[in-house]
């Protein structure tokens, strides 16, 4: 077991340098699961999150109304060739959108690390398998070496927007994709926590504001904005760009700053965009 992203990159060298592999070790000591029982698990989570993106595409709406089509929007202008973005980045924030929208539809969708950050992780992961052509075992082990660093932050600082704002859900997310990312582009677990601590650096102080209280507004496009971050995130890490803040330092910074974070930045809807003239609006419109 590990406790820090320290320990984390230090234990991997028993395992060939393998996040993943750590990780699913770790998965057996805390379960008392097989190793068999435990891929079954993380192959059926990787099931949900493409089904999640395919459904998102093709168009959904949110139950309220309030969001959706917007992925089928992107996917649209994808196909145009006629953006200004990278395709692979952009085809990770139409993933990642499509997620989102499924879950505002309360439609089927698998928790990286929670449902209103859940569209970072499987949208970078798909993108990089179009790219680097990931096979299943790969995009297997993209999700335990995501789950190895999202384990630390949990453990360490938070993942909840209630408690430490979205810098703690879609932060996190979008941390845990570009440590995977690294990985899975030949980087090293090393690398993997530069990604870690350059992400969480540039996600800071994000607050959690949902108009209405409703994992919509803005919470989709900041899983856009997380799976963007995590490709760039990857690439500094890859060039050896180093963050001169370390990666274990960072985390529990994050955790500080969402403890000093006021009440009505931290899910509650009194503040920032849901307060907003329209925000209230918006409110006052589905609940009366």
């Amino acid at each position: 077991m590990f406790y820090s992203i320290q320990e984390l990159v230090e234990q991997t060298k028993e395992y060939d340098g393998s996040v993943a592999e750590l990780m699913v070790q770790t998965e057996i000591e805390l379960t008392g699961r097989t190793r068999e029982q435990i891929i079954k698990l993380m192959e059926r989570n990787l099931e949900v999150m493409l089904h999640s993106i395919e459904e998102g595409v093709a168009g959904v709406h949110s139950v309220t109304g309030l969001t959706g089509g917007d992925a089928l929007r992107m996917n649209l202008y994808l196909g145009s060739g006629n953006f200004l973005s990278g395709e692979t980045i952009l085809t990770a924030v139409r993933n990642a959108i499509a997620v989102n929208e499924v879950n505002a539809k309360m439609g089927l969708i698998c928790a990286t690390p929670t449902a209103g950050s859940a569209g970072c992780v499987p949208a970078v992961l798909s993108a990089a398998t179009e790219k680097l052509h990931l096979s299943h075992k790969e995009q297997i082990d993209f999700l335990f070496s995501a789950g190895a660093f999202g384990l630390v932050i949990a453990n360490c600082a938070s993942i909840s927007g209630a408690e430490g704002g979205c810098q703690a859900e879609v932060g996190s997310a979008s941390a845990m994709a570009s440590a995977a990312l690294v990985l899975s582009n030949g980087g090293t677990p090393e690398q993997a926590s530069q990604a870690v601590a350059i992400t969480l650096k540039n996600m800071m102080g994000l607050i959690c504001d949902p108009v209405a209280g409703l994992v919509e507004v803005p919470c989709v496009k900041r899983n856009a904005m997380g799976a963007s971050q995590a490709f760039i995130s990857a690439d500094m890490a890859l060039a050896g760009i180093q963050s001169v803040i370390p990666p274990d330092e960072v985390v529990n910074c994050m955790y500080q700053v969402g403890r000093a974070m006021p009440s009505a930045f931290r899910e509650t809807a009194e503040g920032g965009l849901a307060q907003t003239t329209t925000g209230k609006r918006i409110m006052k419109e589905i609940f009366g």
